[in-house]
């Protein structure tokens, strides 16, 4: 793990252009390994390692998820809560195309197009949290309040214990 030579990615970008601080982890991207591998090459709770779901509602708006790295999304919930009939997981040639972000990689951050994006709530209790910054084997540790400032995201409880 390295906090020394980064990519500046568009998230990256983002996030300067937005003066907002993190430090940034660089290690070795392990296919499928999700956020258990992360939480654990950064030797952190799984549950402060956060991903970025890529989603589409029934009539295919695209949307962004931020969920604990050990819970899942109810899209029943989400559904519910968006007044929509169904919330579904994007392809990943449809993630891609409305963020420019190959899956693995996937950043909240600097999309192509500007998404709704809405947090778990319980993410703005953490103290910190690991966040995907644009590219495969690249996480970034921010505050949740610098979350809230960078993306202004919807609050929802939408998560379930996986």
């Amino acid at each position: 793990m390295s906090k020394d030579k980064y990519t500046v990615t568009q998230a990256i970008r983002e996030l300067k252009a937005k003066n907002i601080s993190f430090s940034p982890f660089i290690f070795n991207y392990e296919d499928k390994g999700g956020t258990a591998h992360t939480a654990k090459v950064l030797n952190v709770p799984e549950h402060s390692v956060i991903k970025t779901l890529i989603m589409e509602d029934d009539i295919g708006r695209g949307l962004i998820v931020l969920m604990h790295g050990d819970m899942e999304v109810s899209t029943k919930e989400l559904a519910r809560f968006l007044n929509v009939k169904t919330v579904t997981p994007c392809s990943a040639e449809k993630a891609f195309l409305l963020t420019r972000y190959e899956f693995g990689g996937t950043s909240p951050f600097g999309t192509k197009e500007k998404l709704p994006v809405y947090v778990e709530s319980s993410i703005f209790n953490l103290e910190k949290i690991y966040i995907n910054g644009g590219k495969r084997g690249f996480i970034i540790q921010i505050s949740p309040g610098d979350l809230r400032t960078a993306l202004n995201p919807i609050k929802v409880n939408v998560g379930i214990t996986k």
